[in-house]
């Protein structure tokens, strides 16, 4: 039995304490937030992650706190010798995200940054149909980010989410490009902003094979749109709407939960398990704020 420990009791920790206590192999042993008025949970409760990290008999942990806490918290784990699987993105800085890959490696410890929509449905099944390359991607992640953000109004502020909509949504929508493309780089970038916030932006990339992907990004869609359009080399066109079969508000984030959890489970088992990914999408992520072709303030 695998005994885990919750760091952050917003929005996302709550589809991650359902999908560990669905598992037969987890035990979600303690739970921790800043805010008592949070801890309810009929298992040990905290204020302070590094107590519960000395106290709770953990063999991991999972860290959903704000995006400018992420590699504190995460860098505290591994110093406590637990495995750690982390929210998008690893940390809000290049340097911190090498900083947490070595510690981890040095540890010999899994370090897992969870990319949810990965293990959605809809995507897997579009990834199954492939038997030809690809030749364009593109990504497209709408949403009005007023109605998802919850108490966690943190998403709001530049410095604690890292930036905006790249920051934030840009690693999972990097991460879908790179689940059909693999490793690729930034060739151009257009980002709107409102109040030092991005909240629009479309971002070109290029692999080394030549294919590219095409990533758009808006916090002020009114609505929900999470999609992806692959052509391959044999011109066929194929679709995967995220939200199909999820018609609920984040209903998709149950089962990709679930996926996340147990992809988490399964690196614990084999001891396998660094930053490579998380690293790859806050690259991506910086070389977007560098790149910046265009800013339009509003």
């Amino acid at each position: 039995m695998i005994r885990v420990g919750l760091v952050g009791l917003g929005v996302i920790g709550a589809f991650y304490r359902a999908a560990i206590t669905a598992r037969p192999d987890m035990h979600l042993a303690a739970v921790c937030d800043l805010r008592p008025e949070l801890l309810d949970d009929p298992v040990a409760c905290y204020t302070d992650h590094r107590r519960m990290f000395a106290e709770a008999g953990l063999d991991a942990v999972v860290v959903t706190v704000p995006n400018d806490a992420h590699a504190a918290v995460c860098r505290d784990a591994l110093a406590a010798g637990l495995a750690v699987c982390v929210e998008k993105p690893l940390a809000t800085t290049l340097s911190d995200a090498v900083d947490l890959d070595r510690l981890a490696r040095a540890a010999g410890r899994p370090l897992f940054t969870a990319f949810h929509r990965r293990y959605n449905d809809n995507l897997l099944a579009l990834r199954a149909e492939f038997d030809s390359p690809v030749r364009h991607v593109i990504v497209r992640y709408l949403e009005r980010i007023e109605d998802h953000v919850g108490v966690d109004a943190w998403y709001l502020d530049p410095v604690r989410c890292g930036g905006g909509c790249v920051a934030d949504n840009g690693p999972n929508a990097f991460d879908l490009v790179r689940q059909f493309l693999g490793d690729v780089t930034v060739t151009d970038v257009e980002i709107a902003r409102e109040r030092g916030v991005d909240r629009q932006a479309v971002i070109a990339l290029r692999a080394d094979s030549g294919a590219t992907a095409r990533v758009e990004l808006d916090w002020s869609f009114p609505g929900e749109v999470k999609d992806v359009r692959v052509a391959s080399a044999d011109g066929t066109f194929r679709h995967a709407d995220l939200l199909t079969g999820h018609p609920g508000f984040k209903q998709s984030l149950k089962h990709e939960y679930r996926g996340v959890v147990a992809e988490f489970a399964r690196l614990l088992r084999t001891g396998v398990g660094v930053a490579g990914d998380g690293l790859a999408a806050l690259e991506l992520v910086e070389s977007c704020y560098r790149a910046e072709s265009r800013v339009s303030p509003t």
